[in-house]
């Protein structure tokens, strides 16, 4: 694999805007178990629902067999078959609400090679910056990895979830699992077509979204210290979780004064691993 080619899409930049229309933040509030119609015109706008815009409208015809966009474009044509949003940090330094046009400008910043336990893989770090009117509300840098598909499903080894201080259960089904891909318009198979991911990608059961776990526990630490402001928030996938699985989400508090997060299984093992810290700490 031709690394240096590949390092020759960074720097590239593409700019976008949209409206935070109120329909995709109610459906995303309905697909979470919370009330719609909380998310009217110049309500506020959760931290990381912005993920909901700005969704590229890739036609028919230029989505490859996995259900993502056909390799290269504005990110590069990395040949590995599994890809993966491995992690994100993000910063936050404004309210958005619903009915604002925003304006995102993405950059390819980083491209990267490794070998690991599946043998060589790609990383490809994009900056999102958000911002209305020219005033900064969200950046974001997001790690996207590329990696080969194993002959068999070989999960890291298990990280415990040890000294929370709450625990909640979340309920994970196919259901929840297609409802945040239509919202995403996340074509990836491997969350809603059992075969594909079993026979294909070698998964044992349907995979959680990253992104999707991120959310839920981000809005599990504000429910559990309402009133405070999100400043700055990082995760990173550990395991994978699947549609089987009895996933809970449980936090602690940090030495910083914010928290740490974790998605967990039924044996308690990790699944995501998330730090948020909050304004004025």
């Amino acid at each position: 694999m031709d690394t240096l080619a590949l390092q020759s899409w960074i720097g590239r930049t593409e700019v976008l805007i949209d409206t935070v229309h109120p329909g995709p933040a109610r459906a995303l509030a309905a697909t979470l178990d919370q009330d719609p119609d909380e998310f009217r015109l110049k309500a506020e706008l959760p931290p990381l629902w912005l993920w909901l815009y700005f969704l590229p409208a890739v036609r028919a015809s230029s989505v490859g067999p996995d259900g993502h966009p056909q390799r290269g474009g504005f990110l590069p044509p990395v040949p590995l078959p599994r890809r993966m949003w491995a992690g994100s940090r993000c910063q936050f330094y404004g309210a958005v609400r619903i009915g604002d046009e925003l304006t995102r400008v993405s950059t390819i910043a980083k491209v990267t090679s490794k070998t690991g336990r599946t043998g060589e893989m790609v990383f490809v770090t994009v900056r999102h910056a958000y911002s209305r009117g020219g005033a900064g509300l969200m950046e974001e840098e997001q790690d996207i990895v590329y990696m080969p598909i194993p002959d068999v499903y070989n999960p890291p080894e298990p990280v415990p979830v040890k000294n929370c201080a709450w625990t909640e259960r979340v309920a994970v089904d196919p259901v929840l699992l297609f409802r945040f891909s239509a919202l995403t318009f996340n074509g990836h198979r491997i969350h809603y077509d059992r075969p594909y991911a079993m026979e294909t990608e070698k998964y044992p059961g349907l995979v959680v979204h990253g992104p999707l776990q991120a959310i839920l526990l981000m809005e599990a630490a504000r429910r559990w210290l309402p009133g405070k402001r999100p400043a700055s928030y990082a995760f990173r996938g550990l395991r994978p979780l699947f549609d089987f699985d009895a996933v809970s989400v449980c936090g602690r508090t940090n030495e910083a004064g914010g928290i740490e997060l974790f998605t967990a299984n039924g044996d308690g093992a990790a699944g995501m691993q998330a730090n948020l810290g909050w304004a004025g700490a």
